[in-house]
């Protein structure tokens, strides 16, 4: 059986788009900003850096892609390894042959990014699992581990859950769940939609959906002539939208410890380069 949502066969592309916010409760708020995300193959970095002239992998450039920000540990030197390690703690047992990274790309040498979301394939074509590694402006991180269990992937895409255990905004509890929904990134577009609950109903709704662009000398020089300093603008606006919500007098949550970098189902994963698979209980 052909494998739904096989990824594309590009070692890099683009996707244009926007991202949505809107929070429903205790106050109304929503923004949208126009976007474009990097979606890369980890095995495929040089063939991806010979894409353009203004597109490099580990390089300075006008739009680049480093390895440094990603992983389960900060400055980890391979993140696929990580990818794979995590997802065989959280009880995946094929081996990934492929791990494609969807996340924003430096724009003259900066990034920052909330989410970044790894989609691991088997050899044939099928997604198996996902990782989402979420980040905070002060500076931590957080892996929630998704093997792809039967049912979670229809034809209308990819339904995952996940307790929230990291905090990320000074103005959300944390005593939420997540609800992943996505359409994995093909030759056409990619959606991105997380919808996060507490125990009375719907709080927040964030969304994504890009249109697939291939990598060229034209498409970067458009795309950083239409969002010049997009991912500057990421961490302004950021800052903009929690000012914008404590004028409107929503509450401040005090920030906890960090969590372990990883869990699964509610649990903390314990995650080493041995691929061990112990697990804590999140308490």
């Amino acid at each position: 059986m052909e494998p739904r949502f096989r990824p594309p066969p590009d070692a890099a592309l683009f996707y244009v788009g926007s991202v949505m916010h809107a929070r429903m409760k205790p106050k109304a708020h929503r923004f949208t900003y126009s976007v474009f995300a990097l979606l890369v193959d980890l095995d495929r970095l040089e063939e991806a850096h010979r894409l353009s002239p203004f597109f490099s992998v580990g390089k300075f450039n006008l739009i680049g892609f480093d390895l440094c920000p990603h992983g389960i540990t900060r400055g980890s030197p391979n993140p696929k390894a990580d990818v794979v390690t995590a997802l065989k703690a959280a009880g995946l047992a094929e081996e990934p042959a492929r791990v494609m990274l969807l996340c924003y790309p430096r724009v003259l040498g900066f990034v920052f990014n909330p989410l970044s979301i790894y989609f691991a394939y088997a050899a044939d074509g099928r997604l198996i699992g996902v990782h989402y590694e979420v980040r905070n402006t002060f500076g931590e991180r957080h892996a929630y581990v998704e093997p792809v269990m039967p049912g979670q992937l229809t034809e209308a895409g990819l339904r995952q859950e996940a307790d929230k255990l990291f905090y990320v905004s000074p103005f959300m509890p944390m005593e939420q769940r997540y609800h992943f929904r996505l359409r994995p990134p093909g030759t056409a577009d990619i959606a991105v939609r997380i919808h996060e609950t507490d125990a009375e109903g719907p709080i927040l709704a964030a969304t994504f959906h890009g249109k697939a662009e291939r990598i060229t000398a034209r498409s970067c020089l458009r795309l950083a002539l239409a969002m010049p300093l997009m991912t500057l603008k990421v961490v302004a606006g950021i800052h903009w939208e929690a000012l914008r919500l404590w004028v409107k007098g929503v509450t401040l949550v005090t920030r906890p410890a960090p969590p372990p970098p990883a869990s699964h189902g509610g649990q903390f994963l314990s995650v080493s380069t041995d691929a061990t698979r112990k697990v804590h209980h999140a308490g």
